[in-house]
């Protein structure tokens, strides 16, 4: 399990870290979008170093419509525990994203009164 926190505009972020082809561990600060059916979204520029492997080219609509991504097999730790999964990879992403997919594994609980996040 993982505490998160609140951004200044009620944005849900939890800290993560993406883990290299090296296997060095980078931590990341990300945002939980619901509207993301993905794991894991990130810009192209945060690719770089990581050497992950590309595995394809895939459609996704977006709140701007239809756009495509390419995919990576990425490895990540998340609440104590490392997954490999498959990443969008985009030009116009501006965090990076956890997508709705964690919660079908992955149990959230929420409450903004008592500033009470966690991810696990």
């Amino acid at each position: 399990m993982i505490h998160g926190q609140f951004g200044s505009r009620g944005q849900l972020f939890f800290e993560m870290e993406l883990i290299t082809a090296d296997g060095l561990n980078l931590p990341v600060d990300a945002m939980l979008d619901t509207g993301f059916t993905g794991f894991l979204a990130i810009n192209k520029q945060d690719l770089d170093g990581l050497d992950w492997v590309y595995i394809r080219r895939n459609e996704l609509r977006t709140a701007q419509g239809e756009a495509y991504f390419d995919v990576y097999l990425g490895k990540v730790l998340l609440c104590g525990q490392v997954y490999e999964i498959p990443v969008f990879i985009g030009d116009t992403i501006t965090e990076v994203l956890l997508g709705s997919e964690w919660l079908k594994i992955l149990p959230l609980i929420v409450n903004y009164q008592t500033r009470t996040l966690t991810l696990g």
